[in-house]
């Protein structure tokens, strides 16, 4: 089907362009969302005389998102969910969760614009990127974490392998001295019978 572009579309066009897609994807997202047009002669004609105000808009709206990137941009955010020892989340972190957390820290953030390259599974920092625009797009940081406290040791730059790690050293340490202290009380139980 083709169908003429109200708005830059990622990887399908600029504004104003006639481009060829598949009828589903022209149906089901382009139309409906207000994205494109059917390229008849009409609906070519009537983008032509509204270009201008189409064009002036987009403008105001590519503002607004570069105004709300620079405040977004790099921003951190904390999602507390529960996990394993070994750090595998029971389920997994989605769009809907960085978005919830962005939106109670002050930020208009929708679901739908962030975007994730792969789910997130396991605890620890992760950037997403988030698309405020067609034309604008920032990076923010998600902290998956079990406990406030655990997220602020991982933005201190330690993982939850390495914690649990120096944990686990700190017990056979103390298990060791606990042994050698019995050992040494046991040899002197020894020396004294003898005597």
């Amino acid at each position: 089907m083709q169908v003429i572009l109200l708005e830059r579309v990622a990887k399908l066009g600029q504004m104003g362009e006639v481009v060829a897609v598949k009828d589903g994807y022209a149906r089901n997202f382009l139309l409906p969302q207000g994205k494109a047009l059917r390229a008849s002669e009409a609906n070519i004609a009537s983008f032509e005389t509204q270009k201008a105000q189409l064009e002036a808009r987009n403008l105001e709206t590519k503002k607004e998102a570069d105004a709300l990137a620079v405040k977004l941009g790099g921003q951190k955010f904390i999602v507390i969910r529960s996990a394993a020892d070994g750090g595998a989340l029971y389920g997994s972190v989605t769009p809907r969760d960085a978005a919830d957390a962005a939106t109670a820290a002050g930020f208009s953030v929708d679901r739908k614009q962030i975007m994730l390259t792969a789910p997130i599974k396991y605890l620890g920092l992760h950037d997403l990127t988030v698309q405020l625009h067609p034309e604008v797009e920032v990076t923010i940081q998600v902290n998956v974490a079990r406990s406030q406290e655990e997220a602020e040791l991982q933005a201190s730059g330690k993982s939850i392998q390495e914690l649990a790690a120096e944990a686990e050293a700190e017990a056979e340490f103390e298990i060791a001295e606990l042994f050698d202290d019995i050992g040494s009380a046991a040899s002197d139980e020894d020396r004294d019978e003898d005597a």
